[in-house]
């Protein structure tokens, strides 16, 4: 059921962390990123190109979706209640969701995690412990599904955070008309090597601001 709501445009999200109910959302506007048009700012790629944190693919997709759901600073509640930890986990199980991790010095420092399918990509949420690890995710999973041959990076809503990238807002209508191709077409997550460097990952992003 969950797969067939984002391929009609809809996904969940629960009052709060305690509230066991999930309510479906399919918004007027909606968040992308191009795919063909990233932004990455100077100082997140020099951050990149060092090599700063050590970026792995679906090794501790529990650990990211639960610091995803983890109160903090600004934000002490959550949309992420149990039901959905269990769903996702659950999504993960099946390949449908995935997690991109930051890790320094052996602890995991940032990621982010969503839902694929198709070719089409849903990001829900990136978290951080150090500064630019989530950051550092983003950049490096818009790379993955640029060189997988994605058609649809989905944010879910605009935030100032994401307009850094390029992400950018669209109406339902012109959404639906690309995820309605893009849930159709295969395509390859794992294209891009597990240890794809820094250097490799920029090059498949097309601009630097």
């Amino acid at each position: 059921m969950l797969l067939r709501a984002y391929a009609f445009g809809a996904f969940p999200m629960a009052e709060s962390r305690e509230d066991p109910e999930l309510f479906w959302l399919d918004p007027d506007r909606r968040g992308i990123i191009p795919l063909n048009a990233v932004h990455v700012p100077h100082r997140l790629a020099r951050t990149i190109r060092s090599g700063k944190f050590d970026v792995r693919i679906d090794t501790a997709f529990d650990a990211v979706i639960r610091a995803c759901a983890a109160p903090r600073p600004g934000r002490e509640d959550t949309w992420i209640n149990e039901r959905i930890l269990e769903l996702y986990g659950a999504l993960f199980e099946l390949g449908h969701c995935h997690s991109i991790e930051c890790w320094r010095d052996g602890e995991l420092a940032g990621g982010v995690y969503g839902v694929r399918l198709g070719s089409a990509f849903f990001g829900e949420s990136m978290f951080s412990r150090i500064r630019d690890a989530s950051k550092v995710a983003l950049i490096h999973l818009a790379a993955r599904l640029r060189a997988g041959g994605f058609r649809l990076f989905d944010t879910q809503f605009l935030t100032p955070h994401l307009a850094q990238f390029g992400a950018l807002e669209i109406s339902r209508a012109h959404y639906q008309r690309i995820l309605a191709k893009a849930i159709r077409e295969d395509c390859d997550f794992y294209s891009m090597p597990l240890d794809a460097p820094g250097a490799e990952v920029l090059q498949s992003i097309t601009e630097i601001s």
